[in-house]
């Protein structure tokens, strides 16, 4: 750690230390007070969000800035989104092919909606339409790294100077009320139709709350590791190969179809140096999931420099409230319908409540969060990564341009 004009530089190391202790932290206060249990409130969320403004309290107090270097939250990444891969089988992905496409194309369809809540609020502020755009898909659904990509366009093309600013806000305060959104709505639906899954399987993040006293060996944990390692590998590969040929896509995405691929083209009782099977869906495939993605969110939420956002309040808080309110009604009244109104679909509601105003990790901790409270969903774990990890991007690209050009 070291000052640097004026600010705390907290190394890789000491950064992803702290996450772990944030972490723990989630769960000790999830464990006392009881509605964030009872609405499966992400732990990391909890513990994430008390750091972030025990940080921001410090700059108030001293003007000493905290920036972490976030370089081991990204591996963690790669390493969460490769377990997904791997617990995919070919018989759940044919599952998924109809749910998948309605789930993409009600995303496609609130990608347009956000867009257009966002203009319409940014207009009884008498601000720019561009504003409302970087208050909708580009920040909201498109989380930091759109918002980032794109402000600087906005800003050099609109005149608009705070642009950044503005789409890291959102970003931001998106992300928190994605981590918040995702937990009650499941909640709702669980209880109201009195849902459960139709049988009792293995859980794809962690282990369920039954499954607490399940023991993991020392081997079965450093196979997860080789399988993952593998699988990251050929994914790495892969990328390079798609940037070769003009196609740049996160490297969390093709380690997550690296894992897909090996996971359903691999027997499963092929030799391997191990001298095990192929670990899809075992017990230490789901606790590394779940140690990769609490750990990289409580890093992600405790590297929050809230004070940066205090100017921008009054349109931006506006902005989101509406969001927020148009995000829960999408959720209750079209996507669990069109989901087919099950336990499947109460699931993916927590997810799509993570992906609506958040990030791919956050809808992922929210389905986390309730499957091991309720019961697995094989289903949802699958074709919510795909519709946000993938085709959101790609859709985002298109639709900003749009909206940008023509509103």
């Amino acid at each position: 750690m070291e000052f640097i004009d004026g600010s705390l530089h907290v190394a890789s190391f000491f950064a992803i230390t702290l996450g772990i202790v944030v972490l723990f932290v989630g769960k000790r206060i999830n464990g006392v007070v009881g509605f964030l249990r009872e609405f499966s409130i992400p732990e990391p969320v909890t513990g994430g969000l008390l750091f972030s403004v025990l940080f921001g309290l410090v700059y108030a107090a001293t003007g000493v800035a905290v920036e972490f270097d976030l370089a081991a939250r990204d591996v963690l990444l790669v390493y969460f989104f490769t377990t997904i891969g791997i617990n995919a089988s070919l018989k759940d992905l044919l599952a998924g092919g109809k749910p998948l496409v309605i789930l993409l194309a009600i995303t496609i369809a609130y990608m347009l909606l956000q867009n257009l809540t966002g203009i319409t609020v940014a207009s009884l502020f008498d601000l720019p339409s561009q504003l409302g755009v970087l208050g909708g898909s580009v920040s909201l659904i498109g989380g930091h790294g759109t918002a980032i990509a794109w402000a600087p366009r906005i800003a050099e093309d609109f005149g608009i100077s705070n642009a950044m600013e503005v789409g890291i806000a959102c970003a931001t305060f998106g992300l928190i009320l994605a981590s918040l959104m995702g937990g009650p709505i499941a909640k709702f639906l669980i209880t109201r139709h009195k849902l459960k899954p139709q049988k009792i399987e293995a859980q794809d993040v962690g282990l369920s709350e039954k499954q607490h006293d399940q023991r993991i060996g020392h081997l079965d944990f450093l196979d997860a590791i080789l399988a993952i390692h593998v699988c990251a590998i050929v994914g790495m590969l892969l990328n390079e190969g798609l940037k070769s040929a003009g196609l740049q896509l996160p490297l969390f995405v093709t380690c997550l179809f690296a894992g897909i691929l090996i996971t359903n083209l691999v027997p499963r009782n092929f030799p391997r140096i191990t001298g095990t099977r192929w670990p899809s869906r075992s017990p230490a495939i789901a606790l590394i999931a779940d140690i990769s993605l609490g750990t990289f969110l409580a890093m992600s939420l405790m590297s929050m420099q809230l004070w940066t956002l205090i100017d921008l309040a009054g349109p931006i808080f506006s902005i989101l409230a509406i969001q927020f309110a148009v995000a829960i009604a999408v959720n209750l009244l079209v996507v669990f319908p069109a989901m087919g109104r099950n336990y499947d679909a109460a699931v993916v509601c927590s997810g799509f409540g993570g992906i609506s105003l958040g990030s791919t990790p956050t809808a992922m901790a929210n389905m986390a969060a309730v499957s091991q409270r309720y019961g697995a969903s094989h289903l949802a774990f699958i074709i919510v990564p795909l519709v946000c990890a993938f085709f959101i991007d790609l859709t985002n690209a298109l639709v900003i341009p749009f909206f940008l050009a023509n509103f």
